[in-house]
C-alpha cells in the first residue's frame, strides 16, 4: 500500500515537472519574426564542433563577416558567436564555453563592447545568456552581467520571467516548441536590402575617453586564456560608421594590441582595400553591412588569416559536404531576400 501511494506521488511529480516545463517552452520568445538575434548564440550548439576560426562579439561581427566566403575563396572553416550588444564579459564566458566544445586555431574579438564597463539591459542580456547551454561559464556570465532589478532564478526558470507573456503568443510559439528556427549562416546574419550612408553624425564629445576598468579586466583575462590555449587572439573594429569610434578609444586599442602582441585591425581604415562602397554595401545608413559589403570585407580578412596560416580545407570530403549544404541555404535565402525586394517595389 505505502509503494502504492509513494508511486504517485513520483508520478504526479513527474506530470507536474513535464507541464511545467512544456509551459515554459511555450512561454520562452522564439525570436523568429521578431528580434532573430535572439536565436544565434543557441544555433552553435547544433554544430560540428571543428572550426579553425571563431569569432566572438557584438553585431559587429554577424552583420559584417560572412563565414561562406571564408570557406569558399580560403577553405576557412569558421562560425560567428554573436548577439546583440554583447559585452566583453559575456564574449569572454562564451569563450570559455566555446573551449568546452573546440579549440579554434584563431579567436576574433570586436572591440566595440569596450566601451560598457557595467551592465546595460536585460532584453540584451536574454539574446546572449538564454541560449547558453548550462555551464559553469553560463553561471558565471549571468552573474556578470545581471542589472539590479533582475534575478539569478529567473535565469534558471524563465517561467518567473515570462509567465505574463500569454497576450503575446503567435503560432510560431507551436511551430518552434521544440524544433529550432534557423536564422543564421554559421552565425552570420544576412541582409541584401541597401540603405546608403548619408548624414552619419558625428560622435558627442565625452568627459573620459578611458575604458573601464572592468572592460580592461575582461579584455586580458580574454588574452590569457587564448595564450594558455596556444589560440591566435585578433582584435578587430569592424567597418561601421556608427557607434562612432573616437581616436581616443583605437589609440588605447593599438597600444594594448603592440603591448600583448597581437594582431589588431581596424576595418574602418581599409575602406579603399576592402572596395568597400558606403552607398551601396551597408543597408541602415552605415551601422552594419548588407551581403555585398560583408562579403567584400570576409575577402580582405580571409587573406589574412591564410598569412596567418589558417589551413585551407577545401578538399577534406565531410567538410566539402558540410558546406556544399550550407550554401545551397545560403544562396537560397539570398534568392528569397532579392525577390521580397523586387515584390516591394
Amino acid at each position: 500500500m505505502k509503494s502504492k501511494k509513494t508511486l504517485k506521488v513520483i508520478v504526479s511529480a513527474i506530470i507536474v515537472f513535464v507541464c511545467l516545463f512544456l509551459l515554459q517552452r511555450l512561454l520562452m520568445p522564439k525570436y523568429v519574426s521578431d528580434i532573430v538575434e535572439g536565436s544565434m548564440i543557441a544555433e552553435y550548439y547544433r554544430e560540428e564542433m571543428d572550426h579553425d576560426v571563431v569569432f566572438i562579439g557584438d553585431c559587429e561581427v554577424y552583420e559584417n563577416f560572412s563565414p561562406k566566403v571564408l570557406w569558399e575563396e580560403y577553405g576557412i572553416n569558421s562560425y560567428i558567436r554573436g548577439s546583440a550588444q554583447q559585452l566583453i564579459w559575456q564574449s569572454y564566458y562564451l569563450l570559455e564555453d566555446t573551449l568546452r566544445y573546440e579549440k579554434p586555431q584563431v579567436v576574433i574579438f570586436n572591440v566595440l563592447s569596450m566601451q560598457y564597463n557595467e551592465p546595460q539591459r536585460e532584453a540584451y542580456n536574454r539574446m546572449t545568456l538564454e541560449g547558453m547551454k548550462w555551464s559553469g561559464a553560463k553561471v558565471k556570465a549571468i552573474l556578470a552581467s545581471m542589472t539590479e532589478e533582475e534575478n539569478f532564478l529567473d535565469y534558471v526558470f524563465p517561467i518567473l520571467r515570462y509567465h505574463s507573456r500569454w497576450s503575446e503568443l503567435k503560432g510560431e510559439d507551436l511551430e518552434y516548441l521544440f524544433k529550432p528556427h534557423q536564422v543564421s549562416h554559421n552565425g552570420y546574419y544576412m541582409r541584401v536590402d541597401v540603405k546608403p550612408a548619408e548624414n552619419v553624425p558625428e560622435g558627442k564629445v565625452l568627459a573620459d575617453y578611458s575604458f573601464g576598468e572592468n572592460a580592461y579586466d575582461y579584455l586580458d583575462r580574454f588574452t590569457k586564456l587564448c595564450k594558455e590555449n596556444d589560440i591566435q587572439l585578433i582584435l578587430i573594429k569592424a567597418p561601421s560608421l556608427y557607434p562612432y569610434w573616437y581616436d581616443e578609444w583605437e589609440a588605447q586599442m593599438e597600444e594594448y594590441a603592440a603591448g600583448n602582441n597581437l594582431l589588431y585591425i581596424n576595418f574602418l581604415e581599409l575602406v579603399e582595400e576592402t572596395g568597400l562602397d558606403f552607398s551601396t554595401d551597408t543597408y541602415d545608413g552605415g551601422l552594419h553591412l548588407n551581403l555585398s559589403g560583408a562579403e567584400k570585407v570576409s575577402r580582405y580578412l580571409g587573406k589574412v588569416l591564410q598569412e596567418e596560416g589558417v589551413p585551407d580545407r577545401r578538399g577534406e570530403e565531410a567538410l566539402e559536404k558540410i558546406w556544399q549544404e550550407k550554401a545551397a541555404l545560403y544562396e537560397q535565402e539570398k534568392e528569397e531576400q532579392y525577390l521580397a525586394l523586387e515584390a516591394e517595389r
